[in-house]
């Protein structure tokens, strides 16, 4: 790069320098620091996840730390044509574990035949669901119960939300009324379905990757973990990493060797950091004076993401949880949380949904459920006064793609961010089906005693064009931006990774390990999935034996698949699919 001002350090060399510490990071800080031999710094640009704050590790706090320059990025998207000029916020967490720390704590897989669809592509073999399998049951310890698709002894302790009050109770008799099933597990055999949903919630306390992963090996010598740390440039030597350079505390200029770098910011931060150390498309990066280290187009496109809307229904029973959020009763949670860990504040209220396909072309599950026993909106707008209820709803495999890209070669300032929501014609018809589809649940018999009539979209929004100018005006960000530095095949021109050892095409001692490296997006929240890439990609960076393929069955509708796995007594019964 043009103007470089860093002096490269040699006094501090580490086997392997984790450039953010976030939910991968923590994961390949806690496997990589675990041969004693081996020397690890993680830099995260924001700061430690302190244990006294309430803001982080209380469950239901959650709307508190995002757009909050204490814990957030605080991104926003250009402006998106297609959704009048809207910029759209996008909160990605800054602080020790990353947006994991941040985030709605709800705990999805995605499809097997997501893996599947990865490892369809070439040279991507190797990450189907045989072998994604074994490192999801290596990182949780399911409370629900081990077995063939579930962990028992992992780093990441999974509840099961409760899903007991009266509104849960009809909103899965809802859902069975409008034609869907139930299933026992939406991350064991059967994804499609509806059912209470995994959380990252352990004993009423948030448990983030930091807390599950990082915390319990911070004694390690061998691992150092510096915050406020806010990385600048990848050095290089020829074609191979030999550094960072990073600012602390956004002004003393610093740098570290390192025998190999690790890309974790995310998948805005990611490309940003690759593109401002010479690696990305070459035109744009020759149009800022970057010298170019690699030109590799994709990294910063394929940005995908889950854009999401609140179907919301008045209640005229008293039984949401609306009054228990209302200011003069949160020092009451406060306390029960901190003294008891139980409470209002002891969970994230997303205890239940499901998977379903807006129509029998889909293969398997387009849209994902979210049911919230109250009508709320996060920022604030829509405040928790008045019972009522919502489900959060959205396409899970949108076609539009878009970009990251850098502005300039000042470190700080934000990129561009440009995602294209409804700017094809399948995605938007995709919004008008999922719309109707939670519109069906919700107007079934098991909800007649409470619905007081739909607040969100309203009555008066039916037509097509009307849904989707409501989604235009309405929709947000799931914050699950990803697929910007994905893995792939040399001959892939989007690709950025060698699949087989998660290095940047080209490059020596540089890999990227996190939601950049996903090829496509999986069809639920993606912080599982992040866990699992990093879980192998650490086994693959290390030069481990990778574990085993697993052989067993999952559920797919369209092969004559039983509902339930097989030898399951009741299979021969007569079961809603």
């Amino acid at each position: 790069m043009a103007g470089n001002e860093f002096a490269m350090s040699t006094d501090k060399t580490y086997d392997y320098v984790i450039v953010g510490g976030g939910s991968a990071g923590c994961v390949l800080a806690n496997r990589l620091s675990s041969d004693r031999s081996t020397t690890v710094l993680v830099l995260e640009a924001g700061r430690s996840d302190l244990k006294i704050d309430p803001f982080i590790h209380m469950p239901a706090a959650l709307p508190f730390p995002i757009g909050s320059r204490f814990y957030d990025w605080r991104y926003h998207s250009d402006p998106e044509p297609q959704m009048g000029g809207r910029r759209v916020f996008h909160g990605r967490g800054k602080l020790l574990g990353g947006s994991s720390s941040i985030n709605g704590m709800i705990f999805q897989r995605g499809n097997p035949l997501d893996f599947e669809g990865w490892a369809s592509a070439a040279g991507m073999a190797r990450w189907d669901y045989a072998h994604c399998l074994p490192y999801f049951k290596r990182m949780e310890t399911c409370l629900a119960g081990a077995d063939s698709w579930r962990g028992g002894s992992g780093p990441l302790v999974l509840e099961r939300g409760a899903a007991s009050g009266p509104l849960f109770g009809a909103f899965l008799e809802a859902a069975q009324q409008a034609g869907h099933p139930l299933t026992d597990d939406v991350n064991g055999y059967r994804q499609e379905g509806f059912a209470r949903f995994d959380r990252n919630v352990h004993r009423g306390r948030r448990l983030s990757a930091a807390r599950a992963y990082l915390h319990p090996v911070r004694d390690r010598k061998n691992l150092t973990v510096e915050t406020l740390a806010h990385a600048t440039r990848i050095v290089f030597e020829g074609d191979r990493a030999v550094g960072v350079d990073y600012l602390r505390a956004g002004r003393l200029h610093r740098s570290v060797r390192a025998g190999h770098v690790i890309c974790s910011g995310g998948a805005i931060n990611t490309p940003q950091l690759l593109q401002l150390s010479g690696i990305g498309p070459a035109d744009l990066l020759r149009g800022l004076d970057i010298d170019v280290v690699a030109a590799l187009p994709g990294v910063g496109a394929n940005l995908q993401d889950h854009l999401e809307v609140y179907v919301q229904h008045a209640s005229k029973l008293p039984v949401s949880i609306a009054p228990g959020l209302r200011w003069r009763h949160r020092p009451r949670i406060g306390a029960e949380w901190l003294f008891l860990r139980s409470g209002l504040g002891a969970t994230n209220h997303f205890e239940a949904g499901g998977f379903v396909r807006t129509n029998d072309a889909v293969d398997y599950p387009n849209l994902m459920f979210h049911f919230l026993p109250i009508a709320i909106r996060y920022d604030g707008s829509q405040p928790a006064e008045k019972h009522g209820y919502q489900v959060h709803i959205g396409p899970m495999y949108s076609d539009v793609r878009g970009s990251v890209t850098i502005r300039s070669t000042d470190p700080r300032q934000h990129p561009s961010l440009q995602f294209n929501y409804l700017s094809t014609p399948k995605d938007r018809q995709e919004w008008v089906e999922c719309v109707r589809v939670a519109r069906d649940i919700l107007s079934q018999p098991a909800f007649v005693a409470f619905d007081a009539g739909e607040l969100s979209p309203g009555p008066d929004v039916e037509t097509d064009e009307q849904i989707l100018d409501w989604v235009a005006r309405d929709a947000e960000t799931a914050y699950h931006p990803s697929c910007t530095a994905s893995l792939g095949a040399e001959s892939d021109e989007l690709a950025a990774l060698d699949p087989e050892t998660m290095g940047v095409h080209g490059l020596r001692c540089l890999s990227v390990v996190d939601a950049s490296a996903m090829p496509a997006i999986t069809n639920g929240n993606i912080y599982a999935p992040v866990m699992m890439l990093a879980e192998k990609a650490a086994d693959l960076i290390a030069g481990n034996t990778a574990l085993p393929p697993a052989d067993v069955p999952f559920y797919r509708h369209r092969d004559g698949s039983q509902p339930y796995p097989p030898g399951d007594p009741r299979n021969g019964q007569d079961v809603r699919r």
